[in-house]
């Protein structure tokens, strides 16, 4: 009978739910990197002219300071961002003949 009584008593302590947190993490999506790599095939005139024409607010001078990079360092990271933009600007520049590295997150 004792052990009946302490079955009960054991059974019908109330449990407690653990508390809710109110915080709320936010993690924000990756940035994803767009590089040019360096060819025997592409002029330094081309590759300027394609990164002022599809890289938002690119620079004649950032065009040309990352068509030397592309050449003398073989690969140059012409623009940083969301996925979405990323992928059109490396297949914009790909379709016009840039040779280039898959994407990358940053």
């Amino acid at each position: 009978m004792l052990r009946e009584t302490a079955m009960i008593q054991a059974t019908a302590s109330p449990t407690q739910a653990p508390e809710k947190t109110k915080e709320t993490v936010r993690t924000t999506y990756p940035n994803y990197k767009v590089i040019v790599l360096n060819d025997d095939v592409n002029t330094f005139q081309h590759v300027a002219d394609c990164l002022m024409k599809y890289i938002p607010e690119m620079t004649s001078d950032r065009a040309w300071s990352l068509t030397e990079q592309v050449h003398n360092e073989g690969q140059a990271i012409v623009w940083v961002g969301p996925q979405e933009a990323a992928e059109l600007y490396h297949q914009q520049l790909r379709r016009e003949g840039l040779t280039m590295a898959p994407l990358e997150k940053a």
